[in-house]
This record gives C-alpha cells, structure tokens and sequence, in this order.
C-alpha cells in the first residue's frame, strides 16, 4: 500500500531518477515548454518549482543551491536572471500541466509541462 507515499518512483533506481529530473529540469527551463509522460510531469512541477522558489531570492545562496540541483551553467543563469524574476510576487504555481494525448507504442498519458 502507498498511503501518505511521498512521491513517484517511476520504475526507476533513485540516482536514475534524480538525473531524470535534473535533466528534464534543464529543458523545460531553457525551452519553457516540454512533453511528457503524466506521471514525470507531475513529479517534475514539485522539483522546478522548489527550484523557482530558491532562485527567487537571488542572493549566491540560492545560486548555489540552484547549481547544485541542476549542474548545468546556462540553466541556471537563465532561470536565475530571466525566469526566477518574472515570478517575485507569485506565491507558487509556476508551472502548468496539460494533458494533450495518449502515446501510440504504449498508450502512456502524455501532458505538456510549462512555465506560467
């Protein structure tokens, strides 16, 4: 049973997972907009948006923080300087899911993952 579970697994090893979300991370920030699987979407809008919310304060800290969670240069100066700032007075709800289609090979929930 997964009551009160805390997050999807999603068939995958823990370090696989983390770079999956790093990863997919890394695109939706510098492309505002990807397509996905329904479940790693939805685990996905938790992971950015912690990362927004740290990337809101704009001190080193927060840079730190951010370029320990993503490793990827451009990606976090882009999200530091062009997308934490559009979101200074949001409390939240960064991101936005839209469910779009079922895959053809095997029939998996697609969604569109965005930036608001």
């Amino acid at each position: 049973m997964r009551h009160r579970h805390g997050y999807r697994k999603l068939g995958r090893t823990s370090a696989h997972r983390a770079a999956l979300l790093k990863n997919m991370s890394i695109a939706l920030i510098e492309n505002g907009k990807i397509e996905t699987t329904l479940p790693k979407a939805k685990e996905l809008r938790s992971y950015v948006e912690k990362l927004i919310t740290t990337a809101r304060k704009g001190d080193s800290n927060a840079h730190r923080a951010v370029f320990a969670s993503l490793q990827s240069k451009e990606a976090v100066k882009k999200l530091m300087n062009e997308v934490a700032p559009e979101y200074k007075e949001r409390n939240g709800g960064y991101t936005r899911i839209i469910k779009t289609r079922t895959r053809r090979g095997d029939a998996a929930p697609m969604a569109f993952v965005e930036l608001v």
